[in-house]
């Protein structure tokens, strides 16, 4: 998470007014910090427009006590309502979450589970428009985690944008195929 928190800072990606999803969020660092970097005032005529990201940091249900109150805890007040905690088994609760309705798919150290990876394809399938951007960091330690890459390639275009040397960490960027790659 804290690599992949390094990239966003590094400005590369304008999360301001965007909607923002964390999968397998844990401790929340990755969607507080999206939220923090979301964060955007404009004073105009002494006016001021908050323009700032909204995020929604998802994990299983045994997570969310801790998670929310990680969240109330880290970030400022007036960003409470741009941060929502909610449930999200892979697979599972998607019709809780609108279909492609998200600006920005997170997700940091999720690919572990071998038996979770067709739940998570399945997650970011149902979570993405063809305009959605999906950012994953991970560590690659084990033939799962190719597969898991190859598995994600099958359905998206997928690049690796950043490599941290000194952590070990890969970030890829993932986006539907465009139409335009059928013809």
């Amino acid at each position: 998470a804290v690599v992949l928190c390094a990239y966003l800072e590094m400005g590369g990606i304008d999360l301001r007014d965007r909607s923002v999803i964390e999968l397998g969020a844990g401790t929340g660092l990755l969607g507080i910090v999206a939220a923090l970097l979301g964060k955007f005032f404009v004073c105009l005529f002494l006016a001021i427009y908050n323009c700032s990201a909204h995020v929604t940091i998802t994990d299983r249900e045994a997570a969310l006590e801790f998670l929310e109150s990680n969240v109330l805890a880290n970030l400022p007040s007036e960003l409470h309502r741009r941060a929502v905690v909610k449930e999200l088994t892979w697979g599972k609760d998607l019709g809780n979450f609108p279909p492609g309705a998200f600006d920005f798919i997170l997700g940091a150290d999720i690919i572990y589970l071998e038996e979770t990876f067709v739940e998570l394809i399945q997650t970011l399938e149902h979570l993405c428009s063809e305009q959605t951007v999906i950012l994953l960091s991970c560590r690659i330690r084990y033939e799962r985690d190719n597969n898991f890459l190859k598995m994600l390639k099958s359905h998206f275009s997928v690049y690796e944008v950043h490599y941290d040397s000194s952590k070990d960490i890969h970030i890829y960027k993932a986006q539907r195929h465009s139409h335009k790659d059928d013809f």
